[in-house]
């Protein structure tokens, strides 16, 4: 008896077959949330990441991110290839996401900036929280450039969360969390604490079944913004941290931000070669196939709110003629 499959699955496995003309979709988190948080609309609660989760399962042949670089380089990857990746090291990763993993049978790749661990917040955290807790009214911003902010609403204070992270992104990281601490202070209120993982819990995630730790430095710094020196420094410290609190060689690696170019150069891509490292990932939305670079992986995030679309803009990704690389490694725009 032939077993009928869905047309989702049809489509995928046309977009993305076994063999050489193989594609691999890798899905990038940062967190999972208990519950849904208006000023995070695009941050998958536990519900979103539930139905996320059970779509990939059904509809996915879900890779451990190292077998899948090593099958994608020999050209005998599975159809319809995934991976699952999470950004930062935040404590959700942990107490909310892995259990969903889990209940599904989906292995994933969690890459942790080690700087922030153990009751550090990462300066867009700090931002939001800030924001979130903010009174009403006028918000007196004029020292930065930025006016005076009206806070009467959710969408307001979206607003001013997207205009105080694009202000300080690109700054030096040590001067970014120096100006984005001092603004936190000058508002006077109760930050948390706890966003980001211990070490106790990084060790409980890293023996948990299906879960491989990678590096993301050690500051989540966009290393354009550094000397060469500075750079490798993250990129060297980040892996050590790790390899000292796991015990066990790390071979995996984000670049922060990650987009070809503007966070990172054919620079920073030899030095994480150089560092030790097998495979890395950027964030350039888009499936990788035998031409991408094994240490540019591309990623990207289905934003969509409701299955269909979701699957939908799995299906257009796979679809899309993939541009391969430029000489010297980057990836094209």
């Amino acid at each position: 008896m032939t077993l009928s499959l869905h047309p989702l699955t049809l489509a995928l496995g046309l977009a993305s077959p076994a063999g050489n003309g193989a594609k691999l979709a890798t899905l990038i988190y940062h967190r999972v949330l208990p519950e849904p948080d208006p000023l995070m609309p695009d941050t998958p609660d536990v519900t979103a990441f539930d139905w996320q989760m059970d779509l990939i399962a059904r509809h996915f042949n879900v890779l451990p991110l190292a077998e899948a670089g090593r099958l994608l380089r020999e050209g005998t990857l599975p159809a319809r290839a995934a991976c699952i990746t999470f950004d930062d090291g935040y404590a959700d990763n942990l107490t909310e996401a892995l259990p969903i993993l889990q209940r599904h049978g989906l292995p994933a790749t969690f890459f942790v900036a080690t700087g922030f661990l153990n009751g550090g917040r990462m300066f867009n955290d700090t931002l939001i929280e800030l924001v979130r807790r903010l009174p009403e009214g006028r918000c007196s911003l004029a020292d930065l450039g930025l006016g005076e902010p009206q806070l009467s609403s959710v969408s307001d204070r979206r607003a001013l969360i997207r205009t105080l992270i694009g202000h300080f992104k690109y700054q030096p990281a040590q001067d970014r969390r120096q100006a984005v601490d001092a603004l936190a202070a000058r508002f006077e209120v109760n930050l948390p604490d706890k966003l980001m993982m211990s070490g106790d819990q990084l060790r409980t995630l890293h023996d948990s079944e299906g879960v491989e730790i990678g590096g993301h430095t050690r500051n989540h710094p966009i290393l354009t913004r550094l000397d060469g020196a500075a750079a490798r420094e993250e990129i060297v410290c980040g892996k050590r941290d790790l390899e000292d609190l796991l015990g066990e060689p790390i071979r995996l690696f984000a670049y922060p931000n990650g987009r070809p170019g503007k966070d990172y150069t054919d620079e920073h891509v030899g030095m994480v070669r150089d560092c030790g490292f097998e495979l890395a990932v950027s964030t350039a939305p888009a499936a990788a196939d035998r031409s991408s670079d094994l240490f540019q992986l591309p990623r990207f995030t289905p934003w969509d709110g409701t299955p269909g679309r979701f699957g939908l803009r799995m299906l257009r990704t796979l679809a899309q003629r993939s541009h391969g690389a430029l000489p010297g490694g980057m990836a094209t725009p």
